[in-house]
This record gives C-alpha cells, sequence and structure tokens, in this order.
C-alpha cells in the first residue's frame, strides 16, 4: 500500500494528462490499484514502473474509447478544468504546469494516443527512453521516433506559454472590464490576431457549436453574447490548469469556467469557455500538483 501510495498522485497526473478529464483518470489510477492488488510483489523489480505501466495501457485503453464518443460529442470538446492551489512556487513548477494549461491538453488531442504516451512519458516526466520503449512494449528507436513526430505537431511557440502570475491577472481583470464596457475595441486590443475562442456545452447547455477564429470575430463575440449572458452574474477568480481564470455563478452553483491562453507576446491567443456540467463537478475540490514528480492529490 505505502508503495502504491506513493506513486499515485504522479499515477494520476499522468492520467488526467493523458485523457483531459479527472473522472477517467481516477478510474485508471483505480485499476491499476486493483492489478497491484492482485499481483506477487516479488516478481516485480520496480515497482514504479510496473505501475506506470499498467496505468499507461489503461489510459491508451480508455483513449480508444474516448475517440468513439468524441465522433458523436456535440460542439468543440474542450479538457475537463481543475482548480489548482496556489500553494507551489510558479518559477519552480514552470515546466510542469506549462503541460496541464488547456491550451497544451488540447494540443496532445493531435497526437495518436501511443504518440500522446510516448511524449508526455519522456518530455513531461523525464523517462529514460528505454522505461518509455519497456511501457509501451516498443523498441527504443520507435519510441524515438514517436516522441519526434509527436514534437513537431506539438511545439508551437505558444502552446506552453505560461505568462507571470502578475500578467495573468492584469489581463483578465482588463478582459472582464472590456466584457462589463461591451467595448469591442478594448476587447481587441487585449487580443492576439489569430485568437480562438471554444465554448464545451457537450450538448446538456447553451454553447457556440464552432470555433471562432481571429481578432474580430471573436471581440465582437464576446463583447455582444457573453456581455449579455453573464450580465450581473456572480464572478469568481479560480486558479484553473494553473492559469488566472473566472467561474460564473448562478444560485450558487458554478455553471461556467473560463481559462485563457498566451502567446509569446503576451495577448490573448485562446479563450476557453467550459459550461458542460459534468465537467465543473470537478472544480469543488482544489488540488495540489507537485513539482517535482507532476503528481496530483487532493
Amino acid at each position: 500500500m505505502d508503495v502504491f501510495e506513493t506513486a499515485r498522485p504522479r499515477l494520476l497526473g499522468l492520467a488526467y494528462r493523458m485523457l483531459g478529464s479527472m473522472a477517467d483518470a481516477e478510474d485508471a489510477v483505480q485499476d491499476t490499484f486493483l492489478s497491484w492488488q492482485k499481483l506477487d510483489k516479488a516478481s516485480v523489480a520496480n515497482a514504479d514502473a510496473y505501475l506506470t505501466t499498467i496505468c499507461t495501457n489503461r489510459c491508451l485503453d480508455s483513449l480508444k474509447a474516448a475517440h468513439r464518443k468524441r465522433l458523436d460529442y456535440v460542439g468543440p470538446w474542450i479538457p475537463e478544468p481543475l482548480q489548482l492551489a496556489g500553494d507551489t512556487d510558479p518559477e519552480a513548477d514552470l515546466n510542469r504546469a506549462q503541460s496541464l494549461t488547456t491550451a497544451f491538453l488540447l494540443l496532445l488531442e493531435r497526437l495518436s494516443p501511443k504518440e500522446r504516451a510516448a511524449y508526455l512519458l519522456r518530455e513531461v516526466f523525464g523517462a529514460p527512453y528505454e522505461d518509455v520503449a519497456e511501457t509501451l512494449n516498443l523498441s527504443v528507436s520507435s519510441c524515438r521516433q514517436l516522441v519526434s513526430r509527436a514534437a513537431k505537431h506539438i511545439k508551437e511557440p505558444a502552446s506552453r506559454f505560461v505568462p507571470p502570475p502578475d500578467h495573468q491577472k492584469r489581463m483578465l481583470s482588463a478582459f472582464l472590464q472590456a466584457l462589463e464596457s461591451g467595448s469591442t475595441e478594448q476587447l481587441s486590443g487585449l487580443l492576439s490576431e489569430t485568437v480562438r475562442f471554444q465554448s464545451d456545452g457537450g450538448g446538456k447547455t447553451t454553447a457556440l457549436g464552432r470555433v471562432l477564429e481571429g481578432r474580430g470575430d471573436v471581440a465582437k463575440y464576446v463583447a455582444l453574447i457573453l456581455r449579455r449572458l453573464w450580465g450581473g452574474a456572480p464572478v469568481l477568480p479560480c486558479s484553473i490548469n494553473g492559469l488566472s481564470g473566472i467561474v460564473v455563478l448562478e444560485n450558487m452553483r458554478v455553471v461556467t469556467a473560463l481559462t485563457l491562453s498566451y502567446n509569446g507576446d503576451g495577448r490573448i491567443d485562446g479563450i476557453f469557455v467550459i459550461r458542460n456540467p459534468e465537467k465543473l463537478k470537478a472544480l469543488a475540490t482544489p488540488l495540489h500538483h507537485d513539482p517535482n514528480s507532476g503528481g496530483l492529490w487532493q
């Protein structure tokens, strides 16, 4: 039990990054625990490697099922948002914190399941290629190719950019002020030319059914539509996937979560609005993030 409990946060951090869903990640970790319970521990030379292999392959199975579900998903899909407790040093936590942002998790969706697993194990969790190969039951050269292909798909300059906390707070405050005023000119000054707006309702509540792109269209939609939808509703600050965001309340219940992403110049290049009630449940419990292991725990 001690061995597994020590590994649990790291496994949960890996599974969430793989699946983009805390509920699915917890299921994968629980299945790993059940396999561990049944095992003759004396036969295991490296417990961490064994647990990582079981959890990773459970996630790969889940990704296959998730792909089939996504074909029927209503509207754009956004990873489930997490509220992260502000108890870690942002500088020490930078590398792995970047891999939790909504923008980065969406980039992972471009990868095949094994590319995603190989890239996370190697580039985020720092596993040697030999360990990655053993986990995925592939040759070292094949794993190198997987990681190389993955990097070409997702290594964009802004994909893992996390501006300083003060900058995030200033931009979020300015964004909300512009939203309240309804000024498209004020909003446009905050946005990059290639900004994208995504809203995830999952067919369970109202949300924009397509992705908006470009400063002009996004500024108009935010100023005209979001202002009307959120007018007068209580809004609270919230650390969402390691970046400053907000939650919108209705009858003291979270009905919307908003988080932003930024380009290298510090302008907003992504606006992510999550309204699917099934995805908002995890926000009720702040999670801690370990900068050394990439682990997550309550």
